[in-house]
């Protein structure tokens, strides 16, 4: 054998989405990419905005190449962190400085250090369905075991009834993605309170600090005025990983940071092995150019009605077809509950009809597909018609 035994498994078990999304290339191919609905990947549609770009010109006009495209410190460049901790203090009343902020290639690289950083063969990570299936692969990468708590129907709020029983003197940490992928259901602060409650007991219970991962690349994208609460400012050991991929359109450029508060227990053994971390895992540094640029984009925000007119489009018309549809809060992803039993055969007479859609059981919550409406506008109104069809084919009415 010339892979490892893991990776074997990762490869058997490689990304659905991905090949979803390769299937679809090969689909305009033959009808014409005008006549492809692909609602696979989470990859924005929405325009990058004027002040990024403009950034990305001053940076490379104001300083040497040997600067923009050095090396710098693991963790980052000071000028940068500066920005970030300054940008999270005003934002959330923080107390961070630039020692508790930790540049990293996006929220995935930022992932894999603290498991890297934490995890020993056989510890736990905790994770709520539904959750970004690719949470498992980290931690597997390290000898973790991603347990699942399962979803918490219909409202897809945080299913705290069941957590407790999930933690034992393995579990290391609790993801929790806010706005969720793929629900879109925003946690509101009484729910996050009661987590932490659980949480707390359950260190007392099992001996050790049990870290909250906040991730939250999909903070600004929050619909109908609702408010994203900063868990960091309610548990106090929580760990906030952040990515740029979704609110500024730069999913390509691999760049986002962590953050981990001076009062979380184990602080400073904890960010010292997080800055390691960047560095043997092989990424070394987060990606130095966009490290300045985003430094000075920090109250730059998403174009949210880009989105949110897509969310009102869809929702209103998969609705009025009679497609039983959990409405999104943030994120720009659409819950489909499936037909059928199976969702995969959903799946399959959506291709019938140039649809792409993702079914959710790898998410850790059979019976839905996903439908990510990042795209362009127009190419939802042009799928209209296609779900109308596949509405009378699932004989919805």
């Amino acid at each position: 054998m010339v892979i490892s035994k893991n990776m074997e498994s990762l490869v058997a078990g490689s990304s659905v989405i991905r090949k979803l999304f390769e299937e679809g290339l090969q689909m305009a191919q033959v009808v014409g990419k005008e006549n492809v609905y692909d609602f696979s990947l989470g990859n924005p549609a929405s325009p990058v905005p004027e002040q990024v770009t403009k950034a990305i010109g001053d940076v490379l006009k104001e300083n040497t190449d040997a600067y923009v495209h050095g090396y710098m410190k693991n963790a980052g460049f000071d000028e940068t962190r500066e920005a970030v901790a300054k940008h999270l203090n005003k934002a959330f009343g923080m107390d961070y400085s630039m020692e508790d902020i930790i540049m990293t290639v996006g929220a995935a690289g930022a992932m894999n250090c603290i498991f890297r950083a934490m995890l020993n063969p056989e510890d736990e990570v905790i994770a709520f369905a539904p959750f970004f299936g690719e949470y498992k692969n980290y931690a597997s990468n390290y000898g973790g075991k991603l347990v699942v708590v399962p979803p918490c129907l219909p409202d897809f709020d945080l299913n705290l009834a069941e957590l407790d029983e999930k933690i034992t003197e393995k579990t290391k940490c609790i993801i929790v993605n806010n706005p969720n992928n793929p629900s879109g259901r925003i946690y509101p602060k009484e729910t996050i309170e009661k987590l932490r409650d659980i949480v707390e007991k359950a260190e007392a219970r099992v001996g050790h600090p049990i870290y909250v991962l906040c991730d939250e690349p999909y903070r600004e994208l929050a619909y109908d005025n609702a408010t994203v609460p900063y868990i960091p400012s309610i548990i106090k050991n929580s760990i906030y990983i952040y990515s740029y991929s979704k609110t500024l359109s730069l999913p390509g450029e691999r760049i986002g940071y962590l953050a981990l508060s001076k009062d979380a227990d184990g602080y400073k053994e904890l960010i010292g092995a997080l800055v390691v971390a960047n560095r043997v895992l092989g990424f070394v540094n987060a990606p130095s150019l966009f490290q300045l640029v985003i430094g000075r984009c920090q109250d730059v925000g998403v174009d949210l009605e880009f989105y949110d007119r897509n969310r009102r489009l869809l929702y209103e018309k998969l609705t009025e077809l009679g497609f039983e549809v959990v409405k999104p809060e943030g994120a720009f992803y659409l819950l489909v509950k499936s037909p059928f039993e199976d969702e995969n055969k959903f799946v399959e007479l959506g291709k019938k009809q140039h649809i792409i859609m993702v079914s959710t059981t790898t998410f850790g919550c059979p019976g839905y597909v996903r439908i990510a409406y990042c795209v362009d506008y127009e190419m939802i109104k042009r799928s209209l018609s296609a779900f109308e069809n596949l509405a009378k084919e699932c004989q919805i009415r």
